[in-house]
C-alpha cells in the first residue's frame, strides 16, 4: 500500500466516519477534512475537528505507520507544530510535537471498507504494461478528454523550463532561443545536444549578420560542429573551411566540446550534414523568424515559414567531398511536424506565459490538425483501445505514460480516480 491511497480515502472521505476513535478510545467528529494543497507541510491544511467535546483546528498529517512522523524528522519541523490529528494506517508508536504534547492518532485501517481496499488492489495489481491496462478503456470519454488537456500543458510547462532558462542565459533575445531550440531538434535524438551547444557557442547577432549569404552560415555551423574535412578535395569544402577561419577569427569563436555527429541508423535525408544544410538555408531565408512564428495564426502559415530546401552544393551531396544524385532536399512536412510539436508549440506556450497571456486554445487547436505521433507508447496504448487521431491526443499520453504510469501515480491521476470512485 502507498500513503497516496490513504490521501485519496482522506480526500474523497472514503471511510465510515460515523462513529471515529482516536487510538486512545476519544470520539473524534470531522466538521472540515482541510485543504489537500499538496505542498510542502502537512498533507491537509486548515481542518476542524472536536476529539471528546474539544474543537480543534489546524492541520492534518497522513502515513502509512504513525512512526513514519520521526522517519520523516517531523519533530524537528516547526511547519508541524498545529497538526491537530494524526491519521495513520497502522499505529505502531505514540507520536509528539515539539513541545512534548500527544498528538491524537485515528487508525484508518478500521474505517474503511475491504470493497475499497479491494478496488485499490484490483487497480494496482501488477500488469503486463500499466495497472488500468484491463479498465482504461471504460472511463468517460468526458473524464478522459479533460485529463488529456490537463496533461498537455503539464508537458507543456515541463518542456517550458528550459526555455524559460535559455531567455535568460541569452540575455531576453527570443530570436536566439528559438535558434538554440530549432538547433536541437534539427539534430534529433542522436545529434540534438551536439546541435544545440554548436548554437549556444554563437550569439545570435552573428548569425544575423552572416545570414546575407548561404555559404557564410554553413561555414560557421559546420565549422563550429568540426564536421568540415581538413583533407576534402573538392573546392565547397575548401572554401568553407577558408570561410570559417576567417569567421571565427572576425568574432573570436571557441570551439564547443563535443562529441562528433552521429550517421549510425540515419536515412540520407536525416544526415546531420543535411539537416545543418536546412537550418543554415532557414535562417538565410527567413530574416525575424521568431516574429514570424508567432505572428502565424494557422499551421498552414508555418508550413510556408518552414518551405526551405538547401544550398546547391547539398543537392548533390550528403557528406563533405562525395557527390550523389541530385535531390532536393526539402524539409518534409512529417518533419516539420515534430519542429512544431517540439519547438514551436513550447516556445509559443513560453512567450505568451512572459507576456501574461493565454493562448491554450490556440495551441490545441494548432496541435490537433496535425496528424498522431508514430513510436511504441502510443501503439501500446492503441492496443487498450485508446486511439488517437492527432499529435495533441499523443503528446498527453505520451505525459501520462512517462509522468504517471511508470511512476505509479495511479491516485494522482484522474484515470485511476475515475476507476477508483466507480
Amino acid at each position: 500500500m502507498k500513503e497516496d491511497f490513504l490521501h485519496y480515502i482522506w480526500l474523497y472521505k472514503k471511510l465510515d466516519f460515523t462513529n471515529l476513535k482516536t487510538t486512545n478510545g476519544e470520539v473524534i467528529t470531522i466538521i472540515n477534512f482541510g485543504q489537500y494543497i499538496q505542498q510542502a507541510g502537512p498533507d491537509f491544511f486548515n481542518a476542524q475537528v472536536v476529539i471528546d467535546n474539544q474543537k480543534w483546528a489546524g492541520n492534518i498529517e497522513i502515513h502509512l505507520k504513525s512512526s513514519d512522523w520521526y522517519v520523516h524528522h517531523h519533530e524537528k519541523d516547526d511547519n508541524y507544530n498545529n497538526v491537530i490529528l494524526h491519521v495513520v494506517w497502522e499505529n505502531d508508536t505514540p507520536i509528539f510535537r515539539k513541545d512534548n504534547s500527544e498528538i491524537p492518532v485515528l487508525e484508518l485501517k478500521k474505517y474503511v471498507s475491504k470493497e475499497e481496499l479491494n478496488k485499490y488492489h484490483e487497480l494496482t495489481a501488477q500488469k503486463s504494461w500499466i495497472y488500468c491496462e484491463n479498465q482504461i478503456e471504460k472511463v468517460p470519454s468526458f473524464v478522459f478528454s479533460n485529463w488529456q488537456e490537463r496533461l498537455f500543458f503539464e508537458r507543456l510547462e515541463r518542456k517550458s523550463n528550459p526555455i524559460q532558462q535559455l531567455f535568460q542565459e541569452t540575455e531576453n533575445d527570443w530570436e536566439a532561443v528559438l535558434f538554440c531550440m530549432l538547433a536541437k531538434n534539427f539534430g534529433l535524438n542522436t545529434n540534438g545536444e551536439m546541435f544545440f551547444k554548436v548554437a549556444k557557442s554563437i550569439t545570435f547577432p552573428i548569425i544575423r549578420k552572416e545570414a546575407l549569404e548561404v555559404k557564410y552560415l554553413e561555414a560557421l555551423l559546420f565549422g563550429q560542429a568540426d564536421m568540415i574535412s581538413i583533407n576534402a578535395e573538392d573546392n565547397y569544402s575548401k572554401e568553407l573551411k577558408s570561410w570559417f577561419d576567417y569567421i571565427a577569427l572576425k568574432y573570436k569563436l571557441e570551439k564547443p566540446a563535443i562529441a562528433p555527429v552521429q550517421f549510425f541508423k540515419h536515412r540520407p535525408d536525416n544526415f546531420p550534414t543535411i539537416r545543418l544544410a536546412q537550418l543554415a538555408m532557414l535562417y538565410h531565408q527567413q530574416r525575424n523568424l521568431f516574429s514570424k512564428i508567432i505572428e502565424a495564426k494557422t499551421i498552414q502559415e508555418i508550413y510556408k515559414i518552414f518551405n526551405i530546401s538547401v544550398s546547391d552544393y547539398w543537392k548533390t551531396h550528403y557528406n563533405f567531398d562525395k557527390p550523389s544524385s541530385k535531390k532536393e532536399k526539402a524539409l518534409s512536412k512529417s518533419f516539420i511536424d515534430l519542429l512544431i510539436t517540439n519547438t514551436i508549440i513550447p516556445i509559443q506556450f513560453a512567450f505568451a506565459n512572459s507576456q501574461g497571456k493565454d493562448n491554450s486554445e490556440f495551441l490545441i487547436n494548432l496541435l490537433s490538425n496535425i496528424p498522431p505521433e508514430k513510436n511504441t507508447i502510443i501503439e501500446k496504448f492503441t492496443t487498450f483501445g485508446i486511439k488517437s487521431t492527432n499529435a495533441f491526443q499523443t503528446q498527453s499520453l505520451l505525459q501520462l505514460k512517462n509522468e504517471y504510469c511508470n511512476h505509479k501515480k495511479c491516485l494522482q491521476c484522474s484515470i485511476g480516480l475515475e476507476l477508483l470512485k466507480n
